[in-house]
């Protein structure tokens, strides 16, 4: 009999695609089970509810600071003076949001003037009367917004929740 020579590359490629072709051939088995695990593991957080504040009592265009969800997240809330998308309390002006830069964590403070969230390190600038958009500078993403809700029996302000990533935390629960 003759040898047959083959090359290294026609041996590669070969051996390649056969490897493709049984692991497309393969049929999972599926658990019974993992639907109603996958399904029961959401990316829901436990948020806890915290007090903001009087409705009434927040001032017009002005930030009032607290922390939400834990003591190590600076948040600012506004009262805009006319409803907004997301906004709570009488008038649906209400909103808040993480005072983390999302570029680089930066403390963002709030202008009346512009009536924008600025950031001090790199210039990026966030609009809280369009859900905390990015406008302009280094920051990729909006600004993470914390949910509200409001309880027209008491005019009280709470925090609920948080929607986007609060800047250097795999989860905004610690």
């Amino acid at each position: 009999m003759e040898d047959i020579k083959i090359g290294r590359r026609f041996f590669l490629k070969s051996g390649g695609a056969a490897a493709a072709v049984a692991g497309a051939t393969v049929i999972p088995i599926r658990n019974a089970n993992a639907a109603t695990s996958a399904a029961s593991s959401g990316t829901t957080l436990p948020y806890p509810k915290k007090s903001v504040g009087a409705a009434k009592g927040m001032p017009l265009n002005q930030a009032v600071s607290f922390a939400y969800p834990d003591d190590s997240s600076p948040c600012l809330a506004i009262r805009m003076g006319s409803p907004v998308p997301g906004g709570v309390g009488p008038n649906g002006d209400i909103v808040a949001y993480s005072s983390y830069c999302t570029h680089m964590g930066c403390p963002v403070g709030y202008e009346p003037g512009t009536r924008t969230f600025k950031c001090g390190c790199h210039f990026s600038i966030f609009d809280p009367e369009n859900s905390g958009q990015m406008v302009t500078g280094q920051a990729t993403e909006d600004l993470p917004r914390i949910l509200l809700a409001y309880d027209a029996a008491t005019d009280s302000i709470h925090a609920v929740g948080v929607d986007g990533l609060i800047y250097g935390r795999q989860s905004n629960i610690l």
